[in-house]
């Protein structure tokens, strides 16, 4: 080993931003850890890297004396003061045991340590940068299919690949390689197996994230989301509340034109979304959450946290929606339970 060596290690601290010394450490204990593998030694041991021109040992501590009894851990005067003529009896130095023939092992043991280390580096760097983005959503390049586990989906998301499961997917939502989608971070976690980055298309996250993207006036905390209920794919209920009496949050959100939801509805395939008022009044945001149906009257019971709904027929259908989607998601939404009935036109 010699300069170039430390210049490497320089590069890869620089280029990484892992800390040299913390690289040179990890390789003379790797390097101490090999040397006994292959030789026994009974003394006491350390690996070092000179600092300043790259070389590598194994160095025993032993005790200058006038004979030698046990060479593992003693020197003899004539031996010590041939390395050095200061060396005298009683002294303890270092004494560079390993074989010339060790250097090939050495050498392929620091670029183990190096290229682990780097590897450790990188995946605490992703695992801090992708923890910070839990909640959030972030933009991803389609890489490819997986046929052969379940249809998941590789997703390239800056230098990591994640992988979009199967059961986090939206139902009916079809792929092609290099497409970028957004997608939304559930988790991440730093197991045995590396860095596992949880991706969802079919979370109510990825539609509460879209609208703060979207909608500048949800951003800046004019307009807030209340509550979203929904069955990805299909349909989601989202309510909308104005701080600003001047400003219309379910219009903020629309968009001029229809621009600002259009641009969501394009994201998420054309799922159907209700953007609704939300009110403090439960009877109000329930009348509100079962739209586009019309409702007659709400009987609330505060006890049980359920109601009774009265409809026109003609909307009954309308307001328990097909296969009873519209008041499931209604439900949900506004957290009680909702019986509708009807009454004749």
């Amino acid at each position: 080993m010699n300069k170039e060596f430390l210049k490497a290690l320089d590069a890869v601290s620089t280029e990484k931003g892992i800390d040299k010394e913390l690289l040179i450490e990890a390789i003379e204990t790797a390097l101490l850890s090999a040397y006994k593998k292959e030789f026994t030694h009974t003394g006491e041991l350390r690996g070092i890297v000179n600092r300043k021109n790259g070389e590598m040992g194994v160095y025993a501590l032993k005790t200058v004396v006038e004979k030698v009894e046990d060479p593992m851990v003693e020197i003899s005067c004539e031996d010590a003061i041939a390395i050095n003529k200061h060396y005298q009896a009683g002294d303890e130095i270092e004494i560079n045991v390993m074989p010339k023939t060790f250097g090939r092992i050495a050498a392929q043991t620091a670029k183990q340590v190096i290229v682990q280390r780097i590897r450790e580096a990188e995946r605490a760097i992703a695992c801090s940068e992708f923890s910070e983005k839990k909640g959030e959503i972030v933009l991803g390049m389609v890489q490819r299919i997986d046929q052969s586990h379940h249809n998941n989906i590789m997703i390239e998301i800056g230098t990591q690949e994640a992988i979009l499961s199967a059961r986090e997917q939206t139902p009916g939502e079809t792929f092609r390689p290099g497409e970028r989608i957004f997608i939304y971070v559930m988790e991440v976690k730093d197991d045995a197996r590396g860095l596992q980055i949880v991706l969802s298309r079919s979370h109510p996250g990825l539609i509460k994230r879209l609208f703060e993207k979207e909608v500048p006036e949800i951003a800046d905390g004019t307009v807030e989301i209340k509550g979203i209920s929904r069955e990805a794919g299909s349909r989601t209920k989202i309510a909308v509340h104005s701080t600003n009496k001047d400003v219309d949050p379910v219009g903020a959100c629309v968009g001029p034109k229809g621009m600002r939801v259009a641009n969501i509805l394009n994201e998420i395939r054309g799922e159907k979304i209700d953007i609704i008022v939300y009110s403090e009044d439960p009877k109000e945001y329930i009348t509100q959450a079962l739209s586009p149906a019309k409702v007659l009257e709400v009987n609330v019971s505060e006890e049980e946290k359920s109601c009774q709904v009265l409809v026109p027929e003609s909307q009954l259908s309308l307001a328990i929606g097909k296969e009873g989607q519209n008041v499931r998601l209604a439900a949900k939404l506004t957290g009680w339970k909702i019986d509708i009935k009807s009454v004749k036109d």
